[in-house]
């Protein structure tokens, strides 16, 4: 299987690289808007390098594909309509319309939990607590917090509209991504420690704790992630889809039942696991 990922070298992308690159049945082309160095980390792979906002410029890298997993996109909850209209609207149409004219059988679509932002806004600091009864799923009305959010429930729904037009792209899935971290800080620990390492809170804060209390219900693993990509590839049944990207939270209010039923998803990350950081947290990113 060929299959083309957008914005190859952030968080979520350089995820698939790490865990998915080497699978011998799966050929992955990486598109970014920038190429890396070559002393890199991931300069050595080989990138179509254009910006999802130039539909004549992405084009070609379609050619050939039978998967596409489209990452590319402002993700900042802050940004102005200015600032997501052409990364996250105009670029996700022209990703399904790419796809489309070139006969491309599959999209998966990294969406965001942002797109139910309100149900935290509502709840939080509670909602962070072991316990809180609250599980979200793909049934649940959308309540996007932002800009982003709104942009995300956007692709989910063109998304949609391709998928049952049936005039190309034969599946598409959605996955609400929750937390997924570069890999110094791959684990629910993470957010906080890196706000002590850039000198924003101390270790012990209330504001440490509740941020690692967010993470051991948001947290998904660089591997759980890689996994619940995986399992959208090598679907032949979902037409149309969307699914909660989290790891086996015991205090998660993002359900993955749907996920585990429809794709075989078997994460294996549980934020509860972990009581402390690793020794040493350092970010090479």
């Amino acid at each position: 299987m060929d299959v083309l990922v957008t914005g190859a070298y952030g968080r979520c992308g350089t995820a698939i690289i790490d865990h998915l690159h080497d699978e011998a049945d799966l050929e992955f082309t990486y598109l970014n808007r920038s190429d890396r160095d070559k002393d890199d980390k991931y300069g050595e792979y080989d990138t179509f390098v254009a910006n999802v906002a130039d539909y004549d410029a992405i084009r070609p890298a379609f050619d050939g594909i039978d998967a596409v997993v489209h990452l590319a996109a402002y993700p900042y909850v802050d940004g102005t309509w200015t600032d997501i209209l052409e990364p996250n609207v105009i670029g996700t149409y022209n990703i399904l319309e790419a796809a489309r004219d070139a006969g491309v059988d599959s999209v998966v679509f990294g969406s965001t939990n942002h797109v139910m932002g309100m149900y935290e806004e509502e709840f939080a600091p509670d909602i962070y607590e072991l316990g809180f009864d609250l599980e979200l799923t793909h049934e649940d009305p959308i309540r996007p917090d932002s800009f982003y959010g709104s942009s995300k429930a956007f692709g989910e729904a063109i998304g949609r509209q391709y998928a049952e037009q049936n005039d190309g792209i034969d599946q598409f899935y959605a996955i609400r991504i929750c937390s997924v971290r570069h890999a110094p800080y791959d684990h629910p620990y993470g957010d906080a420690e890196r706000m002590v390492d850039e000198g924003e809170t101390e270790r012990g804060s209330d504001v440490y704790d509740e941020q690692v209390a967010r993470m051991k219900g948001m947290w998904q693993s660089r591997r759980d992630f890689a996994h619940l990509i995986e399992c959208c590839l090598r679907d032949e049944d979902v037409s149309f889809g969307i699914f909660n990207g989290v790891s086996n939270n015991d205090r998660g209010w993002f359900g993955i039942n749907h996920a585990r039923e429809r794709l075989g998803y078997s994460p294996q990350d549980n934020g509860e696991e972990w009581d402390a950081p690793p020794t040493e947290t350092t970010d090479t990113d």
